[in-house]
């Protein structure tokens, strides 16, 4: 099966998983952190043998001194300290009268509770951070778009440097979405939370994926310099491809053994952030060889 082939099936699974993915992320959208929404976030450790569903019961049936209560909250398990069980309470923003009220009924159903985190973010905040984050999505992505313009000014067959650059947004996007859209829907079931970190996973990501693009191009750039005349520009392009194939591939093994060890040896905070990285790593090669360089042969 040829090159054309392969890359057709897969633009197509790419253009369906791009449309899925961003309808996902419009309606129902992402679950923020409370660094997005603002809010409380409360870490507790309470003894052993206690559970999720004991905790609940308590903080669901706590008052104020005002008599008013909580509201909505999400309750999630982390890992214990000797012998503990540590559970992280997400809910409205607290005051420090309310802070301390909540935390001494807690202690006082549980004794030898202990509080191991307490943060609070207000809504201003939360809306500061969601527009930096798009800010800093827009400036890579034009920073990218000049740099490769400019980097591959020089190319020969008359070829526009602008299309290298703005295929190599292309693909960021690309990852970027479905990397979202996949831990979206990861976030149905589990605890995780769009947040801080998992947003400079994506920018990491946006990174490795562009520089994986930026080595196939500049492979093709070579083999144009130096091509046969009577050479197509898409078999000169695949053979650029092939080409770069093993380092591409060296590259990426030799951080996926670096990020698995992570995952599994590393802290408990940072694993949904090295789980990010690994799929973005996967995605990023592949974009780089199915959706770039095929959509570059094809625009050419």
């Amino acid at each position: 099966m040829t090159f054309h082939r392969i890359s057709a099936f897969f633009l197509a699974l790419s253009a369906l998983a791009i449309v899925v993915c961003t309808a996902l992320l419009i309606y129902p959208g992402p679950k923020f952190s409370i660094e997005f929404t603002g809010g409380t976030l409360m870490s507790v450790q309470l003894p052993a043998g206690k559970t999720k569903e004991d905790l609940s019961k308590v903080v669901s049936g706590f008052k104020t001194t005002s008599g008013a209560v909580l509201g909505n909250f999400s309750i999630s398990s982390v890992r214990g300290l000797e012998g503990g069980s540590s559970f992280v309470i997400r809910m409205r923003p607290l005051n420090n009268d309310e802070h301390v009220a909540l935390l001494a009924n807690v202690t006082k159903t549980f004794p030898g509770t202990q509080e191991l985190q307490f943060n609070t973010i207000g809504p201003s905040v939360s809306a500061n951070l969601k527009q930096r984050t798009f800010v800093a999505l827009g400036v890579a992505s034009i920073c990218i778009i000049m740099y490769l313009a400019f980097a591959f000014r020089k190319l020969p067959r008359k070829l526009s440097p602008w299309k290298f650059g703005l295929l190599a947004v292309i693909a960021f996007i690309h990852d970027v979405i479905i990397t979202a859209g996949v831990f979206l829907v990861l976030g149905w079931y589990t605890s995780f939370e769009f947040d801080t970190l998992f947003v400079t996973a994506l920018l990491t990501i946006l990174a490795y994926s562009t520089n994986d693009t930026i080595v196939i191009f500049d492979r093709v750039r070579a083999n144009l310099s130096f091509e046969n005349r009577s050479e197509d520009f898409a078999t000169t392009a695949i053979r650029g491809l092939k080409d770069s194939l093993m380092r591409t591939m060296g590259t990426g093994i030799s951080t996926l053994i670096m990020l698995t060890a992570l995952f599994f040896l590393g802290a408990e905070s940072i694993r949904w952030f090295i789980l990010a990285l690994i799929f973005g790593i996967v995605i990023g090669t592949y974009s780089s060889y199915f959706i770039a360089s095929a959509l570059l042969i094809r625009w050419k």
